[in-house]
């Protein structure tokens, strides 16, 4: 299996987690909802039984009020969905093969290098990027790239992936801004499909 299979099985076996995610997002949200419209229905009750008596005003704004709560409810049960989809997505990425996490950080490094000489630095406890890996990274660098890049011994504040430095520009592929740049894509998502916006 060449590295552009198993970066594609990768992917494919992410979106498809992320495809049951969104489902059972979709069908926690519906029931969510179900719950809410029920309590709003039995505000609105309460409220127009108040109505008749402190009037209209004061119904207007206990509806406000009670759809706020709604929204914040939603909001919270989405932002919980959001945070187990993306743990699970990092313990996903920790337990992958030696030889699929080799196809991904090589992958991922290949994209990221700009000029072919830049420095990788890696977290204290990365193991599996060594400088063999790094040598067959300068070997797949095609023409116009220096295929110089190093493995340095100075370590990064990173749980695991690499950080590319070249004098003053840094590129960070570290697990952490990939998961923080997924959970932004998947909340935008997220957000279209649960709430229209």
């Amino acid at each position: 299996m060449n590295a552009e299979q198993v970066v594609e099985k990768i992917l494919a076996q992410a979106n498809a987690e992320a495809e049951k995610i969104k489902a059972e997002a979709r069908e926690k949200a519906a029931q969510a909802q179900g719950r809410l419209e029920s309590q709003l229905a039995d505000y609105e009750k309460e409220t127009k039984e108040l109505a008749a008596r402190a009037g209209e005003d004061k119904q207007a704004r206990m509806l406000a009020t009670a759809k706020m709560e709604i929204r914040k409810e939603i909001l919270r049960a989405k932002n919980a969905l959001l945070d187990e989809v993306i743990e699970k997505v990092g313990q996903r990425i920790k337990q992958l093969s030696d030889e699929e996490n080799e196809s991904l950080i090589t992958s991922l490094m290949t994209k990221a290098v700009q000029s072919g000489d830049e420095e990788v630095l890696v977290g204290a406890g990365e193991k599996r990027i060594g400088h063999e890996m790094i040598k067959q990274i300068n070997r797949k660098l095609g023409p116009g790239y220096k295929g110089n890049i190093q493995l340095v011994r100075e370590r990064a504040d990173i749980e695991g992936g690499f950080i590319l430095r070249r004098g003053r520009i840094r590129i960070n592929a570290s697990v952490e801004v990939l998961l923080a740049a997924a959970r932004d894509k998947f909340e935008m998502e997220l957000a279209e499909e649960l709430f229209g916006s």
